[in-house]
């Protein structure tokens, strides 16, 4: 079965603590990664190597939800992470990967995305524009410098 695959690439003023912790931490993972018009729920979140999650996505305006879970591959703190998703769904069939490399730069932090094997039914194009709106949502996250 054909699969699709994405990549990103995006400069963030953070750092790369800050980045890193925003993959590995369930409520800032679950603030960020819903694209516009979804929430998420996290049902569980082990973010070790071997470790494990499960978490949905609904749509706002529908209330149609779809689980999801999976493993963490490989962690390098504030550098590298690798982890697995299986949908639910036996109309979304595979297992997706996701890689994240976190490079610090100058003015902030270098990540690089790659998701690869999306299901065939879920556009490309679909899949871009979740992956930038969630962006968006990462860079609100990571970039504020909050003081206590």
């Amino acid at each position: 079965m054909a699969t699709n695959s994405v990549h990103f690439h995006r400069v963030l003023r953070t750092t790369p603590e800050k980045l890193y912790r925003a993959f590995t931490d369930a409520d800032a993972f679950a603030r960020w990664l819903p694209p516009c018009g979804f929430t998420a729920k996290v049902y569980h979140f082990d973010a070790t190597v071997g470790g494990s999650y499960k978490m949905s996505f609904t749509n706002f305006t529908t209330g149609n939800s779809h689980s999801f879970g999976g493993n963490y591959l490989e962690l390098t703190p504030n550098k590298h992470i690798s982890y697995t998703a299986r949908f639910d769904d036996p109309n979304l069939p595979g297992e997706m990967r996701t890689t994240v490399d976190i490079t610090p730069v100058s003015c902030g932090v270098e990540i690089k995305i790659k998701q690869e094997g999306i299901p065939a039914v879920i556009p490309a194009d679909g899949c871009y524009l979740g992956w930038q709106e969630s962006l968006e949502f990462l860079a609100k996250l990571v970039e504020p410098e909050i003081p206590e």
